[in-house]
């Protein structure tokens, strides 16, 4: 590839446009560049062969893809499919949960592959449509003003709007949403689950998930704040320039709105310079002033007294459900549960000294705090050697 780069940059140019390299098409480029490597590009699988023609195989097709950043964008409808087998695998997870613990480890990592997946599309697509609207935007095709809208309204109306839709974690069916879903199961597995390595690939799949969703949030605000304003914006002049020129071509069949003739006036009027020095004289010899800002964050801050709840939670060892305690306690001296104060408290559940028993089969129970609703599992503490 890299000694005939010339010549295979031209064949996936050729099947990007023609979906494949008809054999006619290879043999004039054979021949332009005078190299007839076609048994090479057979005999190391470069060439799947379609009747009498050629396609380039997916794996050559998409590093050519990447490395050249030549993505043909996909339509919603096909990178949607990735809802179905995520929610597919993650069915299966939880229903395997417990059950054999290799097919368990296959299924993670056949998510995570999903998922990575997923997002590749989805900035291969985001990719493509900034390149397609820069292109618009600069006409570089010298189209027509009418093209120009048709361009830009296919753009919005068939990828930009519905993929927007995809990645919008406010709406319950989007496939952003069901990764938050997952995200928040694998998040307790990965805290708490018997079998170790297990344990480290959900640690690792939660990661990934925490830093997807960050590059699909990238991804949203990108199309919300830049593609679609600016693709609207095309749609716009365009329509205005289009109608400005019919106008001109027949300037008599309409009569014309009414133009106001523009008129210059000042701000300020004639005496502004002798105001001016007035006030500049007047304050020329002044006394020092000091100003005592008030503090507005004069609110006490919460500080954690990790001993004082510490001492508190071990005179109630054992203890049955430890969520339903640190309720109980910031309940009773605060009125209402603050989400900081309750992770603060959360806290104790990983002393040295604590043994942790986990439930998996119990109903999790509901903590409402100030700000969110939480739900936890219920586990149960002791000391070491206590009953």
């Amino acid at each position: 590839m890299s000694n005939y780069y010339d010549m295979i940059k031209e064949l996936f140019d050729i099947q990007v446009k023609e979906g494949l390299v008809k054999r006619e098409v290879l043999n004039k480029i054979m021949s332009q560049y005078d190299h007839d490597i076609l048994n090479k590009l057979i005999e190391y699988k470069f060439f799947k062969k379609v009747a009498d023609d050629y396609e380039i195989r997916p794996v050559y097709f998409k590093f050519l893809e990447f490395i050249l950043s030549e993505f043909k964008p996909l339509l919603p409808e096909t990178i949607e499919k990735y809802e179905h087998s995520i929610t597919s695998l993650f069915k299966k997870i939880k229903e395997g949960i417990g059950k054999d613990r290799n097919i368990l480890l296959q299924r993670i990592t056949d998510l995570y592959n999903e998922v990575r997946d997923f997002t590749e599309a989805v900035e291969k697509n985001t990719i493509r449509l900034i390149s397609e609207t820069k292109e618009l935007k600069s006409n570089v095709d010298k189209i027509d003003y009418r093209e120009k809208v048709r361009k830009a309204s296919f753009w919005i109306d068939y990828y930009i709007t519905p993929l927007n839709s995809i990645l919008d974690v406010s709406h319950s069916q989007s496939i952003t949403n069901r990764l938050l879903d997952i995200s928040q199961y694998i998040n307790v597995r990965r805290l708490n689950f018997d079998d170790e390595t297990a344990r480290q690939q959900f640690e690792k799949l939660y990661t990934f998930l925490v830093q997807t969703n960050d590059d699909l949030l990238r991804q949203s605000k990108i199309l919300t704040n830049e593609l679609l304003p600016l693709i609207e914006r095309i749609r716009s002049e365009s329509m205005i320039l289009t109608g400005w020129i019919e106008f001109l071509k027949n300037p008599d069949k309409v009569k014309g709105p009414f133009v106001p003739k523009s008129k210059r006036a000042y701000p300020y009027n004639n005496a502004m310079y002798f105001n001016a020095l007035e006030y500049v004289q007047e304050y020329m010899y002044t006394s020092d002033i000091y100003l005592d800002e008030p503090d507005l964050n004069a609110k006490d801050k919460w500080i954690f007294n990790k001993e004082f709840y510490r001492d508190a939670m071990i005179k109630e060892l054992p203890m049955p459900n430890f969520f339903e305690w640190a309720g109980k306690t910031l309940r009773g001296e605060y009125k209402e549960i603050e989400t900081e104060k309750f992770f603060s408290l959360s806290t104790l559940l990983f002393e040295d000294d604590i043994e942790l028993e986990f439930d998996a089969s119990a109903d999790r129970m509901v903590i409402r705090t100030t700000e969110m609703n939480l739900r936890v599992p219920k586990i149960k503490i002791k000391r070491y050697g206590l009953s």
